[in-house]
């Protein structure tokens, strides 16, 4: 079957077009400005490109695409089935096969028999339909302008689906960013400069162990440091994101732009809470979103470390039960309480993916940090694990502030007699507080503060966390959008959007021009403050 353009626009009803096209337009229209502009200047003051530059998206601009060619997949063959034209087409004809692909093996975690979904690499890897093409694409032409091209710059896009481990396993994702990195120092002569965003922050961080693990990369100690310049760390998710529970408790996204605007149109447009509950909870990967470090970063039922002044309910309190009469609905939960009830409430299969995966608690010693280098589930906990021995490092930390972000919620349990889910969010409780059922803290709109913030501002500063002293730097960036911008102009401290904000395009082309010395930390909102309370401390 040929699936071209005209073809899907055929298949799909009118309303969902316009919808999905004016989602498209507010993307081209985000950073349709000052093209070249930032890398100019910087050209004109003597920057020009030095270190290789290797870039780790999230998943907003990472397509997967089938390989299959079993009969039920050919009729997709090469095309995006996630956050794309094709994916829409698929939800509206055959919204069954479209889940097949989609989920991952429920027991193994990884392809289901006869089923083959890939990311798509290269520049290319988010084209015009799938949403965040636009965004990256402005740090491509600003890099361009100092003299990058594909033999100096790459992205290293993945299957965000998976676990890292699983992620090694089928596609050798480690093995060969690996010997990237080794190729651009050897062709280059300089140290790399690694550019994560948003859970690629999360995916690199696991790698920075993998790599230097015996039985694994193999590269020793010193691996780091030999072939790492610098980490650029953009709106990292290091100790997860809020939003990531509901998806998997409740399947409701409150605009979770993360996981691709556009995609999540189609989830919300085409399928049933509990229908996106299991396709969440079938892609690994997803659940290494779950909040990181429980209450002690994230409250108890009395005090958070971000709670303000004139707050009537503490932040601690993360699930929310304005009636709690069941074991559906009990009372308030903290973070920790929170995770405790998700296991309780869920298949064995994806209680034990979980358990067997991730960890998400914190090592309060010397002794746990360094006997964890060797535990595989721990390497994406930043707070059980430590940075790499590596004194030459330098890792700038680059967020957006000032945008309403998911911090805890409202839930009820749900008597709808065709739902499947036991509980969903109280949509009915809004106040000067809460947002249909959200309550809404400090953040970049997707990401809160305390994990954006949290490891750069403290943890890192902590001696178990940080042994050998790896430089540091923050620089907040308010968010101020333009009114008249459908996403907010050259000054967004959007999550998303911030990839194609001017200032931020500043940072990286210095860090890779060789002068990222020269930035001075900007601190805006009471992230260090914040960071003093959290229950987490050098060892005694």
């Amino acid at each position: 079957m040929d699936i071209n353009l005209v073809s899907l626009l055929d298949a799909i009803p009118v309303g969902i077009v316009n919808d999905a096209k004016d989602i498209t337009r507010h993307e081209r229209e985000t950073v349709n400005y000052d093209s070249f502009s930032v890398g100019l200047h910087l050209q004109n003051q003597g920057v020009k490109a030095r270190h290789p530059v290797i870039m780790i998206p999230g998943v907003i601009s990472t397509g997967l695409e089938s390989w299959g060619t079993e009969e039920i997949s050919r009729q997709y063959f090469r095309k995006r089935l996630w956050g794309s034209w094709s994916m829409m087409r698929a939800l509206v004809l055959d919204k069954a096969s479209w889940k097949r692909h989609i989920m991952l093996d429920k027991v193994t975690g990884m392809d289901p028999p006869g089923i083959k979904l890939r990311a798509a690499q290269g520049f290319d890897a988010a084209d015009f339909f799938i949403t965040g093409y636009w965004i990256w694409s402005k740090i491509l032409e600003n890099l361009a302008t100092l003299g990058y091209d594909p033999t100096n710059a790459f992205t290293a896009a993945y299957d965000w689906r998976l676990s890292c481990e699983k992620l090694e396993l089928r596609d050798q994702y480690f093995t060969r960013l690996k010997a990237h990195i080794e190729l651009a120092k050897k062709t280059s002569g300089e140290k790399v400069v690694l550019v994560s965003h948003s859970m690629g922050s999360q995916v690199l961080f696991y790698f920075l162990h993998w790599v230097e693990a015996e039985g694994y990369g193999d590269g020793g100690p010193k691996w780091v440091d030999d072939f790492v310049d610098s980490w650029i760390n953009i709106s990292g998710s290091l100790l997860g994101a809020l939003k990531g529970y509901p998806a998997v408790l409740s399947g409701e996204m409150k605009d979770t732009a993360q996981l691709n605007a556009f995609a999540v149109y189609g989830l919300e447009k085409f399928l049933a809470k509990h229908e996106r509950v299991e396709i969440f909870r079938a892609m690994p990967g997803a659940s290494s979103m779950l909040p990181i470090g429980g209450n002690a970063v994230w409250g108890n039922k009395t005090f958070a470390p971000d709670d303000h002044n004139n707050q009537t309910v503490s932040y601690g309190t993360f699930i929310n039960f304005k009636e709690s009469n069941s074991t559906q609905s009990p009372a308030n939960l903290t973070v920790d309480e929170s995770h405790a009830y998700l296991m309780e409430h869920s298949d064995t299969w994806y209680r034990d993916q979980v358990r067997n995966t991730y960890s998400y608690g914190v090592a309060h010693s010397r002794a746990e940090v360094e006997r964890n280098a060797k535990d595989p589930k721990r390497w994406m906990n930043p707070l059980e694990t430590r940075l790499p021995l590596s004194p030459n490092l330098k890792i700038y930390c680059f967020y957006g502030v000032g945008k309403p972000t998911e911090r805890s919620y409202w839930y009820r349990e749900d008597r709808d007699p065709l739902s499947h889910t036991n509980v969903t969010i109280d949509t009915s409780l809004t106040s000067e507080d809460i947002d249909h059922g959200v309550i809404m803290g400090e953040g970049d709109g997707t990401v809160p503060l305390m994990s954006n913030g949290y490891m750069c501002t403290k943890g890192w500063r902590i001696t178990r966390y940080n042994p050998a002293g790896v430089s540091i730097k923050v620089y907040e960036m308010p968010h101020e959008p333009d009114r008249f911008a459908p996403r907010g102009g050259p000054n967004t401290g959007d999550h998303v959007d911030i990839l194609g904000r001017a200032s931020l395009n500043d940072l990286i082309l210095r860090v890779a021009g060789g002068k990222g010395n020269h930035i001075e930390e900007n601190y805006v909102t009471n992230i260090r403050e914040y960071s003093e309370k959290v229950k987490i401390y050098e060892d005694q």
